[in-house]
């Protein structure tokens, strides 16, 4: 059961490690930005987040005409 258990432990560090390489070894590495509204292509196609889009629809204008 312990050496199953050292295994698993063993598995995990060298994926995670494997997973920072980016992060270790490169120069001012940082992990790969995968938000909408943080990727300059996404914003060049005009696509946002759906959150920001939720809150600009529930946002009151000041200008808005009352109905």
């Amino acid at each position: 059961m312990l050496k199953v258990f050292v295994y698993c432990l063993i598995i995990v560090g060298v994926s995670m490690l494997l997973l920072s390489v980016r992060l270790i070894f490169k120069k001012g590495g940082r992990f790969v930005k995968t938000h909408v509204s943080q990727s300059k292509a996404m914003r060049d196609r005009g696509v946002t987040c759906i959150q920001s889009q939720d809150f600009a629809m529930r946002h009151k204008s000041k200008n808005a005409v009352k109905e």
